[in-house]
């Protein structure tokens, strides 16, 4: 086995060796080649760096698509509650994360649909056309996804921003800083989402509690009463078609 080895790195070191001594040997050391963008000076159209920024935009906000999905939209109270009805069951990894987070995605596709189409009519397809310009396609596109999260948002928690920047009070909701909206309205989701866990929580405790007491009067202590409630969660579960309910319920959250 080691002789093998010995033979596989020699024959390694070799065509190595046979790729840089060619190089070397006329005094060029190997070079990677390497990719530059330039804008020649006096020679740029300005309708050309307003494309150059345009794409630099739109490649950043791509990069920032899962923030923005996590910030912007209805997944975060969705996973959170997904997460909460697993540990609640005492199913450890059943659903998978995977599942979860795909679940939540096609969820979160649903509930903002009437969201896309607003942007696709009044922004997208404007600017597509040529109708509008850049800028105000964005301005265009901020008003439905604005108009949703002011929906979810609570004053209390929008106001704490502006407490700590010490700006002062917006008078109107168009006058709220686009940044501290999205701020405020991921404190809500996440205060929403934990409430609705919290609720998911109790029956489930309950029937923790009832099959502990059992068994504690039957004198079997030594037997873990989550592996006897585990079953019973399930079969609860089955029997109300906790699945169904669980996803109406969200999506009616949003309504």
């Amino acid at each position: 086995m080691r002789s093998n080895r010995g033979r596989i790195t020699a024959l390694i070191l070799i065509a190595l060796a046979g790729v840089l001594l060619p190089a070397l040997a006329f005094g060029q050391a190997p070079t990677i080649p390497k990719l530059t963008m330039e804008l020649a000076a006096g020679q740029a159209d300005p309708a050309e760096v307003s494309t150059l920024l345009e794409i630099l935009f739109l490649l950043t906000v791509l990069s920032m698509a899962p923030a923005i999905m996590l910030t912007m939209t209805s997944f975060t109270r969705i996973i959170i509650v997904f997460h909460f009805i697993r540990q609640a069951m005492g199913t450890q990894q059943m659903p998978p994360n995977q599942v979860l987070a795909g679940l939540a995605i096609f969820m979160t596709l649903v509930i903002m649909m009437p969201v896309g189409k607003a942007v696709n009519n009044t922004a997208l397809q404007p600017y597509m056309n040529e109708q509008i310009n850049f800028e105000e396609a964005l301005n265009r596109a901020q008003v439905p996804i604005r108009e949703f999260m002011f929906k979810h948002t609570r004053e209390k928690d929008l106001s704490i921003f502006y407490s700590i920047t010490k700006e002062d009070r917006p008078q109107t909701k168009e006058d709220v800083n686009t940044l501290m909206l999205i701020a405020a309205y991921t404190i809500s989701e996440l205060k929403t989402g934990f409430t609705i866990g919290f609720l998911i929580y109790i029956p489930f405790l309950i029937l923790d509690m009832v099959v502990a007491s059992i068994l504690l009067a039957m004198g079997m202590m030594m037997l873990p009463p989550v592996m006897i409630s585990l079953p019973f969660k399930i079969l609860l579960f089955i029997l109300i078609d906790g699945w169904n309910l669980l996803v109406g319920s969200l999506v009616n959250t949003f309504q």
